[in-house]
């Protein structure tokens, strides 16, 4: 063969593999657990259904990414007055954002109405609330939620209740007593019985295996990564993992550089040091001081997107290919690997998949067919 012919062979072989990456990934149903755009944007009000020039997340790049189902985080953090009514604020503005633009998303709560969106291919929206202080210790206020869409609820942000201590403050020992109260388990309870997803990411360990021993549905861990590899407090250690698979739960796993790589907070402060110059470094917390890097420092820490993949195979052989699926934590975070800049970027984990092994019905359950059991198994 000569030196152009064998050119032009290279060339068609990677137009092959490009066109099965993108029929897999097209075929894949693709939902993503979590994603802070209505406090990233949305609440600030910009238009998340036209393109824009910042942020991680808008419509048209949802549709170039092959999202089918999106999770909208509802979040707050635990020092805002009201909280519970914020959360209806927020998801009024979602609620207004779907009744703006009705040709290109819908409101889904069951698997009745993912279908119905996929159907008319538009982007489907579900809801989740980050963070158990936004019932305000009313187990009536998580009827309300329920009657309004949310069909999770993350048992703690980093802030703990006095009923759910969280894996911030445990790991910090700011806690006396560790886990659920009796309050906590009429909490899991009253998911339960309404079919709304127990959320385990941020919970600390003790409220881990309180609410996973009490809870007679499968579970979520929307938004986290593996401790064995990277052992940050809101990563899941090998037990953890194990616990997810025997009660048939999905761990989403986040593309927070925080969390995936175990050398990135030494990093920042060596790159801190070597170009910023100030002297109030111990007072900032990480996302501060890496907003103040210049662009190449901040490109120069993004691990490769191998590490992601990575986290993926630790748990695909401790617990199966059956409770792994996507939290990516887009407008959640100031760092992501290498390629992944924003939610039309997952068509690269699609093809990093391949490339390590796994195979198209692997792929199918690790985009979604996975979470989609969870979300069945929730109806009542």
């Amino acid at each position: 063969m000569n030196y152009r012919l064998f050119l032009t062979y290279l060339l068609l072989l990677n137009f092959a593999k490009a066109q099965n990456v993108n029929e897999i990934h097209k075929r894949a149903i693709l939902i993503d657990l979590h994603n802070d755009v209505l406090s990233a944007s949305v609440m600030r009000g910009k238009n998340i259904a036209q393109s824009l020039g910042s942020g991680h997340t808008d419509f048209p790049r949802l549709r170039k990414g092959g999202v089918d189902v999106q999770f909208f985080s509802v979040w707050c953090d635990g020092k805002k007055n009201h909280p519970f009514a914020y959360a209806n604020q927020e998801i009024n503005a979602l609620y207004q954002l779907i009744d703006d633009n009705k040709k290109e998303i819908l409101l889904a709560t069951d698997m009745e109405g993912i279908e119905k969106g996929i159907e008319e291919r538009k982007i489907v929206a579900m809801i989740g609330v980050e963070g158990g202080h936004m019932i305000e210790n009313n187990l009536d206020y998580i009827d309300s939620l329920y009657k309004r869409g949310v069909r999770y609820l993350t048992l703690t942000w980093n802030n703990s209740t006095n009923w759910a201590t969280s894996a911030a403050d445990e790991s910090r020992e700011k806690v006396k007593k560790k886990g659920l109260s009796d309050f906590g388990e009429k909490v899991i309870e009253r998911m339960n019985n309404l079919g709304m997803m127990v959320d385990l990411s941020h919970v600390g360990e003790q409220t881990f295996y309180d609410a996973i021993k009490i809870s007679k549905k499968p579970v979520l861990v929307s938004h986290s990564d593996v401790y064995g590899i990277s052992p940050h407090y809101r990563n899941l250690k090998d037990e953890q993992i194990k616990a997810i698979a025997k009660n048939g739960g999905v761990i989403g796993v986040n593309f927070y550089t925080d969390f995936l790589d175990p050398n990135y907070r030494k990093k920042i402060n060596v790159f801190y040091a070597e170009y910023v110059d100030r002297k109030d470094s111990m007072e900032l917390t990480v996302d501060k001081k890496y907003n103040l890097l210049p662009d190449k420092a901040k490109e120069m820490l993004r691990p490769p997107l191998s590490l992601l993949i990575d986290h993926i195979d630790y748990i695909v052989k401790l617990a199966g290919i059956d409770h792994v699926g996507i939290g990516a934590d887009f407008d959640g975070m100031e760092s992501t690997p290498l390629g992944l800049d924003d939610v039309q970027s997952y068509p690269l984990l699609t093809e990093a998949l391949l490339k390590c092994g796994y195979n198209e019905g692997d792929i199918f359950k690790i985009l979604g067919g996975n979470v989609l059991r969870v979300i069945k198994a929730q109806e009542n």
